[in-house]
């Protein structure tokens, strides 16, 4: 278990510095914009390596790699690539509609968590 733990951890530190990167590259060759573009470029590469990336690792038999791969470096790539992962699954099984609650109350409740915990703080600050 902690072997898992520390796979996930050193996974997590190279996608959260990836995706910093990704970030400053798209600002220094963009430049400062209101529209996020390095989140949505991390957010589609990060969901295009993972579908990559678990059909690969399946086919190969390589699945021990996950901690590490999917859920370290893509986890800290970009958390929106677990959450494709987990809605085109229920897609595959046919729980379409249950995909459909899952995407709606993410996102929904996503923003409203957020928008709490500004209020609060605000409140509190």
């Amino acid at each position: 278990m902690l072997t898992t733990v520390l796979q996930v951890a050193l996974g997590g530190a190279i996608g959260a510095s990836g995706r910093y990167l990704v970030g400053v590259g798209m600002m220094r060759g963009f430049g400062a914009h209101s529209f996020p573009l390095g989140v949505i470029t991390v957010n589609i590469i990060g969901s295009f390596l993972m579908g990559a990336l678990v059909v690969f690792l399946g086919d190969k038999q390589l699945t021990h790699w996950n901690a590490l791969l999917a859920t370290g470096v893509l986890g800290g790539f970009t958390t929106f690539s677990s959450f494709s992962l987990e809605a085109y699954r229920l897609i595959e099984r046919g729980n379409v509609s249950l995909a459909a609650l899952y995407v709606a109350l993410s996102v929904g409740a996503g923003l409203l968590g957020l928008v709490a915990g500004v209020h609060v703080m605000r409140t509190i600050l």
